[in-house]
């Protein structure tokens, strides 16, 4: 038969694993991606957020985050001979491997127009 303290030991291991599962699945990193194209191709796609180029269309770009909370992005798309486009889009926050995240980008597509 289990003593008294040997029941209050078991449970107490068993609260600090429940402890430590939930602090490990807090701090997980989840990932979404966004494949931005743009009709004509080759635009320079630059986050407005902090001014970085993250490169030409089409383009799959990667969010990171501490938690599931979708991302707003705006970016601008620029290309010689078209009008500049600014466009806003939301980056669902959904997958825990950038692997899985690359395998269902979320399709953001912009139809630019010539410059007259």
């Amino acid at each position: 038969m289990l003593s008294n303290r040997s029941v209050w030991k078991c449970f107490v291991k068993l609260g600090v694993l429940l402890v430590l599962g939930s602090l490990a699945a807090c701090s997980q990193k989840m990932y979404g991606v966004v494949k931005v194209e743009t009709i004509p191709p080759g635009a320079e796609v630059i986050n407005l957020k902090d001014d970085t180029h993250l490169g030409m269309t089409p383009l799959l770009v990667t969010w990171e985050s501490d938690n599931d909370e979708a991302k707003h992005a705006t970016v601008e798309l620029r290309k010689a001979g078209y009008i500049e486009e600014i466009t806003s889009f939301w980056v669902t926050m959904r997958h825990t491997t950038k692997a899985d995240a690359i395998q269902e980008p979320q399709p953001v597509t912009v139809e630019l127009k010539k410059r007259d």
